[in-house]
C-alpha cells in the first residue's frame, strides 16, 4: 500500500473536514468532504452537493474527482483518498464513488476515512478488489 506519513493522512483528513463545512445537503443534512492526493503531489477537494431527485446527487469523492481531471487531463492518478463527514458516521466511499475512482486510483493507493473504530486506512485494492482487472486493456 502506498504509505502515507501520519502528517499526510492528517492532512488529508483534515482538508476533507474543512470542505465538508461547504457541502449542499439540505435533504439529507449528511455532509462530507473528500481529498485525493495526486501523482503530481497536488491535493484536490470535493464536498457532496444534493439534489431534491436524490439521483442527481454527486458525492465528495466524485466532485473531487472531475476537479482532477478538469484541471490535469485523464492521465492524472491518485495516491490517496480521504473522506470525512460532519455527521459521525463511518464514511467508506460509495459504490458509485468507488467505481469511479477506479479508473484513476492504483490498486496500492492508501484509502482513509472514519469508522467506528477510529480511522480505518486501507488499500483501494481492499476496498474495490476487481478494479484493476475489470479496467479496458
Amino acid at each position: 500500500m502506498t504509505h502515507l506519513a501520519r502528517e499526510a493522512l492528517d492532512d488529508l483528513l483534515e482538508r476533507a473536514r474543512t470542505v465538508a463545512g461547504n457541502s449542499y445537503s439540505p435533504y439529507s443534512g449528511f455532509k462530507v468532504g473528500a481529498a485525493l492526493q495526486l501523482s503530481n503531489g497536488e491535493i484536490i477537494t470535493g464536498t457532496n452537493v444534493e439534489n431534491v431527485s436524490y439521483g442527481a446527487t454527486i458525492c465528495a469523492e466524485r466532485a473531487a474527482m472531475v476537479e482532477a481531471v478538469s484541471r490535469f487531463g485523464p492521465k492524472i492518478r491518485v495516491q490517496a483518498v480521504a473522506v470525512v463527514n460532519l455527521n459521525d458516521a463511518a464514511s467508506p466511499p460509495c459504490g458509485i464513488c468507488r467505481q469511479v475512482l477506479a479508473e484513476f486510483t492504483e490498486a496500492d493507493a492508501s484509502v482513509a476515512f472514519p469508522a467506528g473504530d477510529g480511522v480505518r486506512v486501507m488499500a483501494f485494492a481492499d476496498l474495490m478488489p476487481l478494479a484493476t482487472e475489470m479496467k479496458l486493456k
